[in-house]
C-alpha cells in the first residue's frame, strides 16, 4: 500500500520499462544455488585401478569441478533451517533460537502450490500481457507465445512459485491442470494424495468486491475482507445474479455441493496463505491440530491449544498476518469435534457441550468429521464439466488482473 493505493512493491511500469532487460529484483545464483550434475562418465568409463572412482559435482554454468554449499530444498526436514531460520518471517514475535533448539523444535509440511490468486500480482508485473486469469475457472496460466522472458512475474509472485526455464527462454508454473479440470476431473496431485488431505471445489465470489479488500488499510484486515468476497451459493439473491451473469447452472449446483465454502467460510477451518501479501489466494490451509500433549477430559480448549508443540504465533505469521485469533478459533473447533466424537464413540455419551463453546452446532460437528475423516471421492472434489459452447470469451481477460 502506498498513499493508500494498492501498488507492487517492485515498482510499477516505469520502473518496470528502465529496467527492462535487467530485472534488479532477481535472485542470485549466490542467493540461490549453483546448479550441478555429476561427471557419471567417468563411473562407466575409468580403467581398472586400485580405489573406487568417483563422480565429483560439476556446474552446470562454468562445467568445473565445484564444492557443493548449499542446494535445491536443502531446508526439508529442517536440514538446513538452522542457517535460514533465523531470517524466517513466520518467526516474527517469536525467539527463533528457542525453537531450532533440539528438545523444541518442531516440524509440519506445507505443499506450496500456485495460489491462482485473485489479485495475482505475477499478473500484474509482466510487462508483455503473457500472464492472465482465465475467466471461465480462474486459473492463472503464461501465454507462452506472448512471454518475452522478462522475468518479471518471478520476482513479483510473492509464494514463488514462477520461474523461468533456461531452454525456452519462457516463463512457467503450475497449471492447475486445467484440462483436467474443464473435464471435470481434480488436478493429479490433488487425486493421488495418498493422504486424503486435498479438497478442490467451486467458489462464488463477488469481484466487484476484489480491489476493496485487497486494499485494507491494515494487513490484518485483508483476511476477514477477503472471506467477505465469498458468497453463499444458496442464498437465493447470489444464485439470481450468478444466472444474470452468465454462470451456468452446472457450476451454481457445484458451488452449492463445494467443500470450500464451508471449510473456508461456514465453518471457519481453512485460512489464507500470508493474506497480507494481498493478492487474496484460493489456496487455503487448514492449520495442522496435531501433534497434542497429554491433557485430562477436564482440560479446556485454550490450554490444549496452548499446549501445540507448534507455537500459534507461527501458525498465525503463516496464515493470518499475525492475528493469533482466526487460527485460534480453527483450531479449537478441530479439538472441540475430536472431543465430541470420542464422547460418541468411545464414551457412548455424547457431549455438546464442547461444542457450543465454540459455536459449533452438533450437525456442523458432523458434517466436519464426515468431510474431514469419511468423505467419499466426490465429496471431496467437486469440479463441474467446462461447457465451452462459445469460445470468443475465453481470452477476454488475458493480461489483466481480477478487476478492471
Amino acid at each position: 500500500m502506498k498513499n493508500d493505493q494498492l501498488t507492487l512493491k517492485a515498482g510499477g511500469r516505469a520502473h518496470k520499462l528502465l529496467n527492462i532487460f535487467h530485472n534488479p529484483d532477481l535472485p542470485t545464483i549466490d542467493e540461490y544455488y549453483e546448479p550441478w550434475t555429476y561427471d557419471y562418465d567417468k563411473l562407466i568409463s575409468s580403467p581398472k585401478k586400485k580405489y573406487q572412482p568417483s563422480a565429483r559435482p560439476k556446474s552446470l554454468i562454468t562445467g568445473k569441478t565445484l564444492r557443493i554449499q548449499w542446494g535445491p530444498n536443502w531446508e526439508d526436514d529442517l536440514a538446513g533451517v538452522c542457517e535460514t531460520g533465523a531470517e524466517d518471517v513466520n518467526f516474527n514475535n517469536l525467539d527463533h533460537s528457542i525453537y531450532l533448539a533440539f528438545k523444541k523444535v518442531f516440524m509440519f509440511y506445507l505443499p506450496r502450490l500456485c495460489e491462482h490468486c485473485l489479485n495475482p500480482a505475477c499478473v500484474a508485473s509482466c510487462p508483455s500481457g503473457a500472464l492472465y486469469k482465465r475467466e471461465e475457472d480462474g486459473v492463472v496460466l503464461v501465454d507462452q507465445e506472448r512471454c518475452r522472458g522478462w522475468r518479471y512475474c518471478v520476482s513479483g509472485c510473492p509464494y514463488k512459485k514462477v520461474y523461468y526455464n533456461w531452454d525456452t527462454g519462457r516463463s512457467e508454473k503450475r497449471i492447475f491442470c486445467y484440462p483436467r479440470i474443464e473435464a471435470g476431473m481434480p488436478p493429479l496431485c490433488a487425486q493421488t494424495c495418498v493422504g486424503r488431505i486435498r479438497y478442490v471445489g467451486v467458489v462464488l465470489y463477488d469481484v466487484d468486491k476484489i480491489q476493496w479488500a485487497a486494499s485494507a488499510k491494515k494487513a490484518q484486515e485483508v483476511y476477514p475482507a477477503h472471506l467477505e468476497i465469498l458468497l453463499d451459493p444458496e442464498n437465493p439473491e447470489v444464485i439470481k445474479t450468478a444466472k444474470e451473469q452468465g454462470i451456468s447452472e452446472n457450476f451454481i449446483d457445484a458451488a452449492k455441493r463445494s467443500p470450500i465454502y464451508r471449510l473456508a467460510k461456514s465453518w471457519r477451518l481453512a485460512l489464507p496463505l500470508h493474506p497480507e501479501y494481498r493478492t487474496l489466494p484460493m489456496v487455503w490451509y487448514i492449520p495442522p491440530l496435531s501433534p497434542v500433549a497429554e491433557h485430562s477430559e477436564s482440560t479446556g480448549l485454550d490450554t490444549l491449544i496452548d499446549s501445540l508443540r507448534i507455537p500459534i504465533t507461527y501458525l498465525a505469521n503463516l496464515l493470518s498476518a499475525g492475528d493469533e485469533e482466526p487460527v485460534r478459533l480453527a483450531l479449537k473447533r478441530l479439538a472441540a469435534v475430536r472431543q465430541y466424537m470420542r464422547s460418541v464413540r468411545v464414551d457412548k455419551s455424547a457431549d455438546p457441550e464442547v461444542l457450543d463453546s465454540v459455536g459449533l452446532t452438533v450437525e456442523a460437528a458432523q458434517d466436519i468429521y464426515r468431510l474431514l475423516a469419511l468423505a467419499r471421492y466426490d465429496e471431496r472434489f467437486v469440479v463441474p464439466t467446462l461447457n465451452r459452447t462459445d469460445g470468443e470469451h475465453l481470452y477476454a481477460d488475458q493480461g489483466c488482473c481480477g478487476f478492471e
